[in-house]
């Protein structure tokens, strides 16, 4: 589902790439390296959005426990 999304986008990339890198570059060769570029691109960034997820669900679960220990040291080990 994603990939062909990455092809038309790549395509796009391509020809900007090209430009920005001022290239001259054969139309095939323009879109096969757009397309390829967005496919590693976004392979990049994904790997990138899930180990950062990761990083901030680590520190939201951190959070997490520390408040139930602050809490259980208030509420609870105090009844005791």
């Amino acid at each position: 589902m994603a990939i062909p999304f990455l092809i038309i986008i790549g395509v796009a990339a391509g020809f900007i790439a090209s430009k920005v890198m001022k290239t001259n570059l054969s139309l095939v060769e323009t879109i096969a390296i757009g397309i390829l570029g967005a496919i590693i691109g976004g392979l990049v960034l994904r790997g990138l959005i899930v180990a950062g997820s990761m990083i901030f669900g680590l520190v939201g679960a951190i959070a997490g426990a520390c408040v139930l220990i602050w809490l259980y040291q208030r509420y609870v080990k105090g009844r005791f």
